[in-house]
């Protein structure tokens, strides 16, 4: 078996973990009681391999946080506990995660009308969308690896701070450029609560029960798509575009309350990064030179780059191109929205007994198909509206079941360095999309347009996974 291979493995162990007997009282994983020699043998086999696997010499299964007890040194041979990540923290780090999409839904509504009220044109306000996801990659890189020297509490409350800053002054912009400005830097703050959520799930959990919650987590973001733009019309048509600032701004108020009470604090002192500031950015090098790390890594962010080629183009292609109102256009939106949880859903059941990898080298192609005749009905015009919105809906559907997969795994081949892991991948989402959500703009707003850079998106990810990762080659698909 090849080296890559190897890699793809280790999820395989996560099918496989001896249950630990829960403490009810405490809610946490009670000691379990082993042989004479502390651990069996097989546990021991397995948390060595998911050490060699993190490719980090001497690494211990404890940095991983397998699912199977692993042997402490110097702790007579106990077993170190499983953590378990209860409902009300997932819901936590969902409200987290879910702040960089409600930035976005909860003012697409509201676009045409910002075109109108600054006199700006159609391609820049929507570049207020691409600045924001632009912001959120540059932040991410930057508060990635300090959430590894810092610990997770800090930069997330820093960050949320940024984004009630900003929001407010998002609030009072005369002109369109101050406002892209603006949402740039809303985006950096928003990072650093979508960096920290999916570092705490790497710091207790990896592989496939990494992808079940991540998964968990999508059902919560995805209520942003369902609930975000009828919120954000209600708002706009009541008042103005602007309200729609003041509601987030609140939010992120809010969130900082919830957060300051109840996030734990994940990374202990001893597992931080202690090197300079300098040293601990260099930590990318090392990521940059894990070929598979870096396809699995850009996956999620072609999936999001298709996403908000929909998302973004989806304002003036609908709404304006079949006439939709406001109200409309947001109930579209949100059955589109129950595509992606579902879909995220789906791959938390099939990740219990199907393998990540498996489920991305299905999907993928998949999706691409659904892709290629959601642009033959475009291009034709056939079943109108109707046509158009139900291979989307499967699209969008199936491709969900791909970002949570991809970056447990990519996550798995780095857990000691889960922020700037964490982070690289945040910036493949936000970067990738903000590079190619824009084109839907430059090729005409128009539902062939948006459904081109859907196919391209969907193309370039099945390649990604086929060239940078053993997924298509003889036994690398078995992991």
């Amino acid at each position: 078996m090849s080296s890559d291979t190897a890699r793809f493995a280790t999820d395989r162990s996560d099918h496989h973990r001896d249950d630990a007997q829960i403490d009810k009282t405490a809610g946490t994983a009670a000691p379990i009681v082993t042989p004479a020699d502390g651990v069996p043998r097989d546990v021991v086999v397995r948390a060595e391999t998911i050490a060699e696997a993190s490719g980090v010499p001497g690494a211990s299964a404890t940095s991983h946080t397998a699912t199977t007890p692993p042997r402490v040194p110097g702790a007579a041979g106990r077993p170190v506990a499983r953590r378990r990540t209860s409902p009300k923290l997932v819901l936590l780090l969902g409200a987290m995660a879910a702040l960089g999409a409600l930035t976005t839904d909860m003012y697409l509504p509201s676009l045409p009308e910002v075109v109108t009220d600054l006199a700006a044109g159609e391609a820049s306000v929507q570049f207020t969308i691409t600045a924001t996801l632009i912001g959120g990659a540059l932040g991410q890189l930057l508060i990635g690896p300090l959430s590894d020297k810092y610990g997770r509490r800090l930069p997330v409350l820093f960050g949320i701070v940024v984004h009630i800053v900003s929001s407010l002054l998002c609030m009072m912009a005369a002109d369109v450029m101050p406002l892209i400005a603006l949402r740039m830097i809303q985006g950096m703050g928003n990072a650093a609560a979508g960096v920290v959520a999916v570092a705490v799930i790497r710091d207790r959990l990896s592989g496939a029960e990494a992808s079940a919650v991540l998964s968990r987590l999508m059902l919560v973001i995805g209520v942003a798509p369902l609930l975000a733009p009828t919120i954000g019309g209600i708002i706009a048509s009541i008042w103005d575009w602007r309200m729609v600032f003041v509601a987030l701004a609140l939010y992120g108020a809010a969130l900082f309350v919830i957060v300051w009470r109840f996030l734990p604090e994940s990374l202990p002192v001893e597992r931080r990064n202690t090197g300079s500031v300098r040293s601990v950015l260099g930590t990318y090098r090392v990521l940059l030179r894990d070929r598979q790390f870096v396809a699995l890594a850009l996956l999620p962010g072609l999936g999001m780059a298709a996403l908000f080629a929909y998302v973004s183009g989806s304002p003036f292609v609908i709404r304006e191109g079949y006439g939709l109102t406001e109200h409309q256009f947001s109930l579209l939106f949100a059955v589109n929205g129950i595509g992606l949880v579902l879909g995220s859903q789906l791959n938390a059941a099939l990740v219990r007994k199907f393998a990540p990898v498996r489920i991305m080298r299905l999907a993928l192609p998949v999706s691409t198909i659904l892709a290629i005749v959601l642009l033959v009905v475009a291009a034709t015009g056939t079943g109108g509206l109707i046509g158009l919105c139900i291979p989307l809906w499967l699209m969008l559907f199936v491709n969900a079941l791909v970002p949570p997969n991809a970056s447990a795994l990519a996550l798995t081949r780095h857990g000691e360095r889960a922020g700037a892991a964490a982070a690289m991948i945040g910036f493949s989402q936000a970067g990738v999309a903000g590079m190619v959500a824009p084109a839907v703009g430059l090729l005409g707003a128009t539902a062939t347009a948006m459904c081109i850079v859907i196919v391209a998106a969907m193309i370039a990810s099945t390649l990604v996974l086929a060239l940078g990762t053993p997924a298509y080659r003889r036994g690398g698909w078995t992991a």
